[in-house]
């Protein structure tokens, strides 16, 4: 196994109490295999990801529990020195925002090249070399002339395309892509999926996309951890998710995407609010949005119930859910 992570505990430390961010998450992923993490804005998908790179804030954020094996080696043993050997030469992460994680004043050749200065101790004009190779792979036309733009001179597609060249340079086992298509165009999104996809067949390597769309990972996911609150509340491969979802919440989620079949409807949304993440409610955390609830939904935490050898649903009526 590549990445395997096991019950996992982040929580933050306010003024105001002590935030849960991540609850006990466990999840893996191997070579050529794709994992989608899906969930609500909150849900503690981005920071099971900087957990696992290793760039957490600290303060105010601690992991309270878990392990994060990498290639068999506990990653949270591990001292900053030989994490910081393991970021960007054996994992990397696209972030959401290319524009803010991109240096505006340093030229994008620049900060490619500086991946294989630092990394490999090559020249900086073997390493605007290698820049223009990276951005022709990730097909930015004119590479050669381009590679000495700023970020601000190139367009969303274009900078996201950017962040996956600077991903790709020291061929990492490992990429996790943190809404890699947010704030692009539905076509550009396409485009993004198909090239990084593309990508990872070409390099055999294990993804982890993050996401709060599941019309985007689809075509490229194997599998999919849906979180809430903090939690994975279902895991199943992906045909399955699509097929007959074992939770209510991967029920609303897809229930609100838009279909070309219900044209003139009104959009199905989940009603109500994720969770307060310093007062979780009791039981399940999703009973309070939840049309399936019942008393013991209110009290009993369910656990990560067994509904296949490869699928695992968090509600105390899967049954009723799959079959519904």
């Amino acid at each position: 196994m590549l990445l395997e992570v096991r019950d996992l505990h982040v929580e933050f430390r306010t003024r105001d109490g002590v935030a849960k961010a991540v609850n006990g998450v466990n999840c893996s992923v191997d070579a050529g295999e794709t994992l989608a993490v899906l969930g609500e804005s909150g849900s503690g998908k981005s920071v099971t990801a900087q957990a696992v790179m290793g760039i957490l804030d600290m303060p105010p954020g601690r992991i309270a529990a878990g392990e994060i094996l990498f290639r068999e080696r506990d990653l949270l043993k591990l001292k900053e020195e030989e994490r910081r050997k393991i970021r960007g030469a054996q994992m990397a992460m696209i972030f959401q925002d290319a524009l803010s994680s991109l240096n505006p004043v340093l030229s994008v050749g620049d900060q490619l090249g500086e991946m294989f200065v630092v990394h490999q101790g090559m020249s900086k004009k073997d390493g605007r070399a290698k820049a223009i190779e990276l951005m022709d792979r990730v097909r930015i036309p004119a590479a050669r002339e381009r590679v000495r733009q700023y970020p601000h001179q190139f367009s969303g597609g274009m900078r996201q395309r950017i962040m996956i060249a600077m991903a790709l340079a020291l061929e990492p086992a490992l990429i996790i892509a943190d809404e890699p298509t947010t704030a692009l165009d539905v076509t550009v999104q396409a485009q993004v999926m198909e090239l990084l996809a593309e990508l990872q067949r070409e390099y055999h390597m294990g993804l982890i996309l993050i996401t709060h769309d599941l019309g985007v990972v689809a075509d490229v996911a194997d599998k999919i951890a849906v979180m809430y609150a903090g939690r994975i509340v279902e895991s199943a491969p992906v045909h399955d998710i699509y097929k007959a979802p074992a939770h209510p919440y991967t029920r609303g989620l897809l229930e609100s995407i838009p279909r070309l079949d219900q044209k003139g409807q009104e959009l199905y949304a989940i009603k109500g609010l994720p969770p307060n993440l310093m007062h979780i409610p009791p039981g399940c955390a999703f009973h309070p949005r939840c049309p399936m609830a019942r008393d013991v939904c209110r009290t009993d935490e369910p656990p990560l119930y067994e509904v296949s050898e490869v699928r695992g649903s968090a509600c105390h009526f899967w049954r009723e859910c799959l079959h519904g």
